[in-house]
């Protein structure tokens, strides 16, 4: 009988088998492709106020329902495609949410024109333009915001952002590796 290796992980992902592999090949992973990027928001904007494996679980529905995350497409979508998702079962039927996606992919494309990437834009708050790298022992450690993700935030509310502010952000950092938060002895380390 063969034995399983069972990785360190960092204990927040739990025994679900979607949250497991998200946590070994996404979370965490710095994201450098605005598209990635873009979905992430999508996502995290998604989640507030819900459990981050329920927002994993319609993932198809989201990228099918916002046009395989093509802000650009997103953008132009009207109150039509708002009444028709409101009738979808697969994403998150929350009519302020939908709009702010829409809303939110406008918002993006301004930012990708004035910085060439929502990448760099995000980038220009870190430290060095670097990831921050933090070396927390247990989940309790690790905070829900930051002097950075209230930084971004901020700026990204005032430039119209919707459904982002200093926590949706801190986790958008986190998932985009931007901040990278796995524990101390997690594999991903």
């Amino acid at each position: 009988m063969a034995e399983t290796t069972v990785l360190p992980r960092c204990g927040w992902h739990g025994d679900d088998e979607l949250y497991t592999r998200y946590h070994d090949e996404e979370w965490g992973s710095e994201v450098t492709d605005d598209r990635r990027m873009f979905e992430f928001l999508v996502l995290e904007s998604a989640q507030a106020g819900l459990s981050w494996i329920t927002i994993l679980r319609k993932r198809d529905g989201y990228r099918r329902a916002f046009h395989d995350f093509d802000p650009e497409r997103v953008a132009r979508m009207t109150e039509d495609d708002v009444e028709r998702l409101m009738q979808d079962p697969s994403i998150v039927r929350n009519r302020l949410k939908i709009r702010a996606t829409i809303g939110n992919a406008a918002r993006y494309l301004e930012v990708q024109r004035e910085f060439g990437s929502f990448c760099d834009y995000l980038r220009g708050f870190l430290p060095e333009g670097k990831p921050i790298v933090n070396h927390w022992k247990t989940l309790a450690e690790i905070p829900v915001s930051t002097p950075v993700s209230d930084a971004v935030a901020r700026d990204m509310k005032r430039r119209g952002f919707r459904f982002f502010g200093t926590t949706i952000c801190y986790a958008h950092l986190q998932a985009t590796g931007y901040i990278n938060d796995h524990l101390e002895g997690c594999h991903f380390k």
